[in-house]
């Protein structure tokens, strides 16, 4: 057993990770047994990319799934949180195609198969950096069963859900429009894609002639339709002119048609409500159907032809004629320039929009007509959606439900190929006429087709999209499709902690995945945690220089402190602002814990000769103790309250409370007198021993409440605290019925502590000394005579005397009853009146000035919200000033 020379007098929390967490792995405590009792409780990760670092977001995901998991461990549950990594097909292509690049090679210099080895030598020796950051941060993961969407087991759960979706006709291959980054030469996924807002470009337009000219409803004869665009060079693919079919400008055109300029084509102006604002611009819209979105649903409602003008590196195709091999840029310029030239130039203005660009490359996204795989999403949305109206999944906070419905209702077919190298290659297989034969691998594609094997097959060259793979993640890695012991024990899944921005791309993904396939949801609950800020609110960005490294805060703070900070700020529904000082704040909660450790400790072993803890000694609970024990007890409840319903900011400000002010505040103060107590008597004895168990009842409890929070601080506790068994890790979780309830002892204490705050605001209020030894008079002393050594010690109370006021007296009520603190030889009553009556004229000065400045219009509408706030705080403060200086010269009348 140390002794308190050997406990630091101050706590290294990375000290305390080193030393424990490589113990706790090693000796498997993450790692359940699915044959072991206890109910069920599992996680899957959120994989991330295998090309990621640690982030504040990740930092925050993490740190709120491992409190829950190491909460429901603790309390007996068979736990299982599943780590593991996403192929990150796009992003990890662009990192090696960067890394040749240097050499001065190209990956189609190596061919497929030589470049996917190269990746995968890069992901041996590069990728997972974020699993070794995440054990930094303490996370308890079973890193026995970490999983890689690209491994062999879930690569076959890849075929087999893309084998049986063809064969019920869930998949299909077609002409549709994508986004495609010309530069990766991929089709790109929405979350692939970012929006750079405020883009400033131009709106330019310019007349179409019409192939015949036709007389309008004046008489007067109409020679051309005026469009509008934003990318010019798109008119080389343009195979209509839409119009409202009531706008009265142009009805009488529908059916008429127009003569392209530049090719001489002529294309139909057509009717279409759906498009055309009317008094949107000139109310009449090109429709390109190859490079718009809502231009090729035009097209499909009208049968219009669709003429891609784009080659796959983005430029301008045998479509564009005479700027045929141009980029967009220069085509955009060179067809603007030809139209003014044809005296078709309608001017143009300024626009600001959001332009699309490719996450990894930064090209423009370019929407464009390709060949690609779909998923048929309507059946597969119904029962999904039918899943959390029903209550089968729920989400927290609820109104993310809404994101999850006004999606699934309004869902397209999700296009699934990417032209990528590095991925799952899709399991298709085509014959020299082009036919389509589907397998899990080719001798299976071919015996599901009853061909030979003279028939020569060629495979898709392209990839799925990556949330192909990671939306089979909660069963893909619990074995499936093999009928595992994990799956059985652990499918479905409990809770899902993700950020909001994937609820399209993965939660619902997951949602029908799980259906489909395992006839049951993925996970009951879908906790959303909110954004990770810096503390004025601001999304963190490398192009701001407000990003906060998560490392480094562990290196600075600790991961203890640097874990309660997050947990701490986590409130459902609100952005987490990063404050660095409110972490520096948890620093210091962190060593005021040690600090009550170090002084319990000190008597709960004995030190230099002194008695300690015998746990046989008789010992007489005092109010004191019975207090803190039923005060546990509620924290106790709270907390765990608070954690099934993923009120995690609630749990933290719980603990915090319990430990900073009823238990290091006031009970160690409380107890202090009867611990230093050396009087040789029986029952001096046991009242010493009580406060010396209760201490260790309160820190038994505490090790284990903080260790979901602090992992490493409960450890350090648990393994020095006398009478502790194994580790914190795998100890009960308390329960709140361990602290029996005791209404007198509550009642009892309570009373006493707003006595001693009563006495020390009127000692603040009267600037007297601590030192400065008080009468206390009531007409009922039997309490305080009671507790006399605890007002002595917390208050200064050296006298109580029974009876009313007599001379000048501070007074103040509790609990209806009257307490007088004699003035009479403290202070100059007189000179202590006209001081107050001073300060009073000031504060009123003060606060009129303030009041002043806030009521000015002109302050409130220029001044930044912070200074108003900053203001308003100091005119708060002002006038609770004021209330204390009169409650002090009231006193003296």
């Amino acid at each position: 057993m140390s002794t308190l020379d050997e406990l630091p007098r101050t706590y290294d929390s990375k000290a305390a990770a080193e030393r424990y967490y490589a113990d706790w792995e090693a000796r498997g405590l993450f790692t359940p047994d699915p044959d072991a009792p206890g109910e069920p409780y599992c996680i899957v990760i959120p994989p991330p990319n295998v090309t990621g670092s640690l982030h504040m977001g990740h930092a925050l995901n993490n740190t709120l799934q491992d409190v829950l998991i190491r909460y429901k461990r603790m309390d007996g549950y068979n736990t299982l949180w599943v780590p593991g990594m996403d192929h990150a097909g796009i992003a990890t292509q662009w990192v090696v195609e960067r890394q040749l690049r240097s050499e001065g090679l190209d990956r189609r210099d190596l061919g497929r198969e030589e470049f996917v080895r190269r990746v995968w030598q890069w992901k041996e020796e590069s990728g997972g950096t974020i699993t070794h950051q995440l054990r930094q941060l303490g996370v308890s993961c079973d890193w026995s069963r970490e999983r890689f969407t690209m491994d062999e087991g879930l690569s076959r759960a890849v075929r087999e859900v893309f084998v049986r979706y063809y064969e019920q006709g869930l998949i299909y291959r077609a002409e549709r429009l994508i986004n495609w980054d010309p530069v990766g030469m991929t089709a790109l996924s929405d979350l692939e894609v970012e929006a750079e807002e405020d883009f400033q470009t131009e709106i330019w337009s310019f007349a179409y002639p019409l192939a015949e000219p036709v007389a309008g409803p004046d008489g007067r004869v109409i020679e051309e339709i005026v469009v509008a665009t934003t990318r010019p060079e798109t008119m080389l693919g343009d195979t209509a002119i839409a119009v409202h079919p009531e706008d009265p400008r142009y009805r009488h055109l529908i059916g008429r048609h127009v003569r392209h300029p530049i090719t001489g084509r002529t294309f139909p102006i057509i009717g279409d409500a759906i498009l055309v604002d009317p008094e949107f611009g000139t109310g009449a819209v090109k429709v390109t159907p190859a490079h718009d979105f809502n231009d090729f649903e035009v097209g499909r409602r009208h049968g219009l032809p669709m003429i891609n003008i784009l080659e796959l590196d983005g430029t301008i195709n045998e479509q564009g004629g005479p700027f045929q091999g141009m980029t967009v840029p220069e085509a955009r310029a060179a067809v603007k320039a030809r139209l003014a030239e044809l005296g078709l130039d309608r001017g143009s203005e300024p626009h600001t929009m959001a332009l699309p660009r490719s996450q990894r490359s930064g090209a423009v996204v370019e929407p464009m007509l390709s060949t690609q795989w779909f998923v048929k999403m309507k059946p597969l949305a119904a029962p999904a959606l039918a899943a959390v109206e029903r209550g089968f999944t729920r989400f927290v906070p609820k109104q993310w439900e809404n994101t999850y419905f006004a999606w699934m209702r309004d869902i397209k077919d999700w296009c699934i190929s990417r032209q990528l190298w590095w991925g799952h290659q899709i399991p298709a297989w085509y014959d020299a006429e082009g036919n389509v034969y589907v397998g899990h691998d080719e001798a299976d594609a071919r015996a599901r087709a009853g061909i030979g094997d003279d028939v020569p097959l060629t495979q898709d060259e392209d990839v799925l999209d990556t949330w192909f793979s990671s939306a089979l993640w909660p069963f893909s890695t619990l074995g499936w499709p093999d009928d595992t012991r994990e799956l059985a024990r652990y499918y479905p899944t409990s809770v899902l902690i993700t950020g909001f921005d994937i609820i399209f791309f993965w939660v619902a993904r997951m949602m029908f995945s799980g259906l489909h396939f395992m006839g049951h949801v993925p996970f009951s609950d879908v906790y959303i945690h909110a954004l990770v800020r810096d503390e004025h609110g601001q999304k963190m960005s490398k192009t701001k220089g407000n990003v906060v490294d998560p490392l480094e805060m562990i290196d600075k703070l600790g991961p203890d402190a640097f874990r309660f900070t997050l947990v701490a700020m986590a409130a459902q529904g609100r952005d987490v602002l990063w404050s660095e000082a409110r972490a520096e704040g948890f620093v210091k909660f962190q060593n005021k814990i040690w600090q009550a450790f170090r002084f319990a400790y000190m008597h709960i072993v004995g030190q230099a000769g002194a008695e300690g803890l015998d746990m046989d000694a008789p010992r007489t609970l005092s109010a004191y103790d019975r207090w803190i024990l039923v005060r546990l007890g509620a924290a106790v409840d709270r907390v765990r309250a608070s954690l099934d319903e993923y009120r995690f900011n609630e749990a933290a400000s719980e603990i915090y409370q319990f430990t900073w002010s009823e238990l290091c505040d006031w009970y160690l103060e409380l107890c202090k007198g009867r611990l230093y107590d050396d009087t040789d008597t029986e029952a001096a004895r046991a009242d010493r021993q009580a406060a010396r168990h209760t201490l260790w009842t309160v820190l038994h409890a505490l090790a284990r409440l903080l260790h979901p929070f602090m992992p490493f601080l409960s450890e350090e506790l648990w393994q020095r605290l006398p009478g502790t068994e194994g580790t914190v890790v795998t100890a009960p979780f308390p329960v709140a019925s361990d602290y029996p309830e005791d209404p007198q002892a509550l009642d009892e204490v309570a009373e006493l502590q707003e006595v001693i705050v009563a006495v020390r605001r009127i000692r603040a209020d009267m600037e007297l000394s601590p030192r400065t030894p008080l009468t206390v008079r009531t007409s009922d002393p039997t309490l305080l005579r009671r507790h006399a050594q605890a007002l002595s010690d917390l208050a200064g109370v050296a006298t109580i005397e029974e009876g009313g006021r007599r001379g000048p007296c501070a007074t103040a009520v509790v609990r209806g009853r009257d307490l007088y603190i004699p003035l009479q030889g403290l202070v100059d009553v007189d000179a202590e009146r006209a001081r107050l009556d001073r300060e009073l004229k000031k504060s009123d000065k003060d606060i009129a000035s303030l009041e002043r400045r806030l009521g000015n219009p002109g302050f409130r509408a220029k001044a930044p919200p912070a200074v108003v706030e900053e203001f308003q705080s100091k005119l708060e403060a002002a006038r609770q000033r004021r209330e204390r200086l009169q409650a002090a010269r009231s006193l003296l009348d």
